[in-house]
């Protein structure tokens, strides 16, 4: 470990990042992008992090918008956001907190901890930049997707 947070967590942030960023430039839902990405790349992506992570994120997205054929879609939460848009590292370090919170309740990797998460009720909660959700507490964000409601 060096630094605030461990290696790997930091690679899992980027990984978020990454999806995020893809999926605002693609106009997809952060679901859609996992699934197009799925499971095997996901893992490569948090494998190799450090490496992206050291390379220019437009350049890296493009990448993996072309090998995983990821198509233009019609979401777009970010033109419709009302107020100041997080960014995607923002957004990258809500999802890295929520799945290793689902990860540690679970038992099971990341990579399907991360599968959970972008599937769940609260992915569409942290989307909608027009509601506070996405910049709650940690731990109420993991509550939420632990009790399936949002208190």
């Amino acid at each position: 470990m060096s630094g605030r947070e461990s290696k790997k967590d930091n690679d899992l942030f980027f990984t978020c990042s990454l999806i995020e960023y893809i999926a605002r430039k693609t106009k997809n839902k952060r679901s859609v992008i996992v699934d197009l990405i799925g499971k095997t790349c996901i893992a490569k992506i948090y494998d190799l992090a450090d490496v992206y992570h050291s390379d220019n994120i437009e350049r890296v997205s493009d990448d993996f918008i072309e090998e995983c054929k990821i198509p233009q879609g019609d979401f777009d939460n970010v033109s419709v956001a009302l107020y100041a848009v997080p960014s995607h590292w923002d957004i990258g370090k809500v999802y890295k907190r929520l799945i290793l919170g689902i990860r540690k309740e679970t038992g099971g990797s990341v990579v399907e901890a991360l599968v959970l998460a972008y599937h769940s009720f609260v992915s569409d909660k942290i989307d909608d930049y027009n509601s506070s959700f996405y910049y709650d507490a940690p731990q109420n964000i993991l509550n939420a997707f632990l009790t399936g409601e949002i208190e």
